[in-house]
């Protein structure tokens, strides 16, 4: 199946040709590069909506893939953020992440801190060429000297001390924040004609402060949100700003002169949405990242189960029904009351990741713990909007359920956030759910 590709492709002439290329001398180097940033933990798209099915590590693979059989040369580079920000968090998911990238072979990968919230051994196993310019010892590499066809490209990354986990603490940081080595590293390398690559997650303003960019030919910097930026030229410099969440990929088209100097570009843009088909051959990889969710699930079941203790505060739909039968008949007719179903369809009914925002009191005391436990609490019902109500009904509604007063924008949006529902507007959703008894939702401020 043919890739999208949504960008139109831009080449810009960067500088006139030197009069000893226009008198015959040796014609420019062509090279070709993807680049990328800022995977962010997205392993697999959401696919909760359209807007949200975008990306994903098996798609990314049969893009890259079909390139690499057009261009062998092709380089790829990445600026890191391959974890999802949260510290601490997701270790399967992280694991699973580092091992389906493998397969995608990418040439070099900068090193941002959510990437060492397991540590940077865990990294180095990886065995993937991850950098950090102003790392302090042989644990990471400074750079990395690549070789694609006739070009020798030196890549190093800046790993920004200002948003050390370990600023403010007695540990030692593992970076320094003295930009030098990396400076004359780029400095050394452009004097010896390489293609010269910096990466970092600052944004322009700050990088331009902190060095020189007349030794840097590519400059990588903060991601953008999910969308990828056109290049800008910066005198010698051609700036890229990588998209995030493993969307799309950019396909950056090199002419190089003397030195490795650049001459000419052009960009394209690889949507990666729901018709890019997945990557057979990781096809087994997959299947055991949700055995392995799957088995992790049902061992915290066990946990919760064990710790679980008096009357459950949740009643669950049928509770809610005896005494609102209209308002549960619209509920039910709701996509609200399938959301489980939907997770069991596509396979992810063992993902905590999903389960969440689709069960009653997730992880809650009382709340939903599996299909077989607690089926009462399966799809969002009537008390993910309005909070546990055992105890509401048994006064016979005389005691007020938990969220009685809430802002309806303040319930949504626990579950309704960007990543997953882009689209989401309150006023919009309301009047899907809205059932007798409630007030329409205040005008939007």
């Amino acid at each position: 199946m043919p890739l999208l590709r949504r960008l139109i492709y831009l080449p810009v002439l960067l500088l006139a040709l030197p009069l000893s290329i226009q008198a015959g001398a040796e014609p420019p180097t062509q090279l070709q590069l993807l680049y990328s940033g800022n995977l962010d933990g997205e392993l697999e798209p959401c696919g909760c909506t359209l807007d949200t099915d975008f990306g994903g590590i098996q798609r990314q693979t049969t893009m890259i893939d079909q390139l690499r059989t057009e261009n062998p040369n092709l380089l790829l580079l990445n600026s890191g953020g391959l974890f999802g920000p949260d510290m601490g968090h997701d270790l399967i998911k992280h694991r699973f992440i580092l091992s389906g990238i493998k397969e995608q072979q990418f040439d070099a990968f900068g090193v941002q801190w959510a990437d060492l919230q397991h540590g940077e051994q865990m990294l180095k196993e990886s065995e993937l060429p991850f950098t950090a310019g102003n790392w302090k010892d042989d644990q990471l590499a400074k750079g990395q000297t690549l070789m694609r066809g006739d070009t020798q490209v030196f890549f190093s990354h800046w790993l920004e001390p200002e948003n050390s986990p370990f600023e403010g603490m007695q540990a030692q940081s593992p970076i320094t924040d003295d930009p030098k080595p990396v400076q004359q590293a780029l400095d050394q390398a452009k004097q010896r004609g390489l293609l010269t690559v910096l990466s970092t997650s600052l944004p322009l303003e700050k990088a331009q402060q902190l060095f020189q960019l007349d030794s840097v030919d590519l400059l990588l910097i903060k991601s953008a949100y999910e969308q990828f930026a056109e290049p800008q030229q910066l005198g010698n410099t051609l700036v890229l700003q990588p998209g995030s969440r493993g969307q799309r990929f950019a396909l950056l088209d090199l002419e190089l002169g003397p030195k490795n100097r650049i001459l000419n570009w052009g960009q394209q843009v690889f949507d990666l949405p729901v018709d890019i088909a997945n990557a057979e051959r990781l096809d087994p990889w997959y299947e055991d990242y949700n055995e392995t969710l799957r088995q992790d699930y049902l061992e915290r079941v066990k946990k919760r189960k064990a710790l679980k203790s008096g009357d459950s505060p949740y009643g669950g739909q049928q509770l809610c029904q005896a005494c609102h039968q209209a308002q549960h008949e619209i509920w039910s007719q709701s996509q609200h009351a399938q959301a489980f179903t939907d997770l069991e369809n596509v396979g992810k009914a063992f993902d905590g990741h999903c389960v969440g925002c689709h069960v009653v009191g997730y992880e809650k005391e009382g709340g939903f713990l599996d299909q077989e436990l607690t089926p009462n609490l399966s799809g969002v019902q009537c008390e993910n909007c309005h909070g546990p109500a055992k105890e509401h009904a048994l006064s016979a509604g005389k005691t007020a359920t938990p969220n009685k007063g809430l802002p309806k924008e303040q319930i949504c949006s626990g579950c309704h956030v960007k990543e997953h529902s882009p689209s989401f507007q309150p006023e919009l959703y309301w009047p899907k759910i809205s059932h007798p008894g409630l007030p329409p939702l205040p005008p939007t401020q």
